[in-house]
């Protein structure tokens, strides 16, 4: 077994709620600045969120909750351009500091960079929803932070598909073995789990359900020394928050 060298990190959910209050709120106007009467309500949310990707939600919501709308060969062009006004309106919902980094993260981020891990991104959201995010929830050097950021269309097949992990880990020249993933969804795990990462899960409220068979950890969150976590599933190793040494024990077993 390689030595820890890496963490990679999935965004939505994992490092941020950003699902909820961010995204579906930044969808809802983007619909309504295109004059259309669609409307997500969280618990249609939820269920869409069983598709990666935004663009590839809405054409899910097209097909199997709004069927009566009508689409033809510009469909999907609409799409892209609702897409691109989402993107506007969570950037600009970001940039409120609505959505905080969930518990334990900046704290784990500091510890990590301090131990000498190196730091990575994987994730289906778009690159300017990851910069957005890290400079107005952590800082706006955090960026350079991430020695790659591996987002958005950057790889054709999405999570639960492997390939954003495979990308990341190419990029960084590293095997799998000397790394860490961090995820929030099924979809996440067996994305990370099909590149061979061993893998901690944060639930959320969207998640908490689904099936995190293979991960190394599964916890309520990160947690901080007087906000201890709640272990869902795997082996804490007697510890009530996410910090290096837990990491070193996941990884090394």
């Amino acid at each position: 077994m390689s030595q820890l060298a890496a963490l990679i990190f999935d965004v939505d959910g994992t490092l941020a709620d950003t699902e909820r209050d961010g995204h579906r709120v930044a969808f809802n106007r983007a619909f309504q600045e295109f004059g259309l009467d669609w409307y997500w309500d969280e618990d249609l949310y939820g269920q869409l969120l069983a598709v990666t990707g935004g663009k590839e939600r809405m054409a899910y919501y097209l097909e199997k909750f709004n069927t009566e709308y009508p689409r033809d060969d510009s469909t999907p062009e609409l799409i892209k351009e609702l897409h691109q006004a989402k993107t506007r309106h969570y950037t600009e919902l970001l940039a409120t500091g609505a959505i905080p980094l969930r518990p334990g993260v900046e704290r784990l981020l500091h510890e990590a960079r301090d131990a000498g891990l190196r730091l990575a991104i994987a994730t289906t959201t778009t690159p300017a929803n990851v910069t957005a995010l890290l400079e107005n929830a952590l800082s706006p050097e955090s960026i350079g932070w991430f020695e790659v950021i591996a987002a958005g269309d950057i790889v054709p097949a999405k999570k639960p598909a492997p390939d954003i992990y495979t990308y990341a880990l190419k990029a960084m020249d590293l095997s799998a073995d000397a790394c860490l993933a961090f995820e929030d969804s099924e979809n996440g795990i067996l994305s990370s789990a099909g590149a061979d990462l061993k893998t901690l899960v944060t639930t959320n409220g969207y998640t908490r359900d689904h099936d995190f068979n293979g991960a190394a950890l599964v916890v309520d969150q990160m947690g901080e020394p007087d906000q201890p976590f709640t272990t869902l599933a795997g082996n804490d190793f007697g510890h009530t928050y996410v910090n290096i040494e837990l990491l070193k024990k996941l990884h090394s077993n």
